[in-house]
């Protein structure tokens, strides 16, 4: 396994490993401070029932979205905590929208901005992951039947790789 992970190590240089092959945060100690900014989305799809409650603010466990909302924000502001090598930064922004015109559907967007040496795309990852988590454990007691899908990032401005914007978003 040795053998194989310095050939390995040889032929490509990996940025989040050190010279003995073992994970490593990477040093952005001389990168520059710029504004950033990331916009991540999930959706959490559920049945008509539990969706008009959502809606109408009728959980039994209350407020569906308001809570998912505060569980963005902390998840956005903790994300170093649950990420091994994601640098704790300095988040000036995070918002949620929730969207929920389409029956059964409700998209949640993350908004997240910092000015710093490292960009927020897994703040924004983590926000949408962890109101979708929220919105399920709100509901599961009326539908165990939900589903979270494509947690993904729409987009992102600023830092050395550029700006990112996902087609068809």
């Amino acid at each position: 396994m040795r053998k194989v992970l310095n050939y390995i190590m040889s032929e490509h240089r990996f940025t989040h490993l050190n010279e003995q092959g073992l994970a490593k945060m990477v040093d952005v100690s001389d990168k520059v401070e710029t504004a950033r900014l990331a916009v991540a989305q999930a959706r959490v799809c559920m049945n008509e029932q539990t969706w008009g409650a959502v809606r109408e603010g009728r959980m039994k466990k209350g407020d569906v979205l308001a809570v998912a909302q505060v569980a963005g924000v902390m998840a956005a502001k903790n994300t170093a905590q649950w990420i091994p090598m994601c640098h704790p930064i300095p988040i000036s922004g995070v918002d949620l929208q929730f969207h929920t015109e389409t029956p059964c559907l409700i998209i949640i967007e993350a908004t997240v901005k910092t000015k710093s040496v490292t960009g927020v795309e897994m703040e924004a990852l983590t926000a949408v992951s962890a109101a979708a988590l929220t919105v399920y454990d709100m509901c599961k007691s009326a539908d165990k039947g939900i589903t979270i899908e494509q947690v993904m990032l729409l987009r992102k401005h600023g830092g050395k790789s550029g700006d990112f914007v996902r087609e068809n978003s």
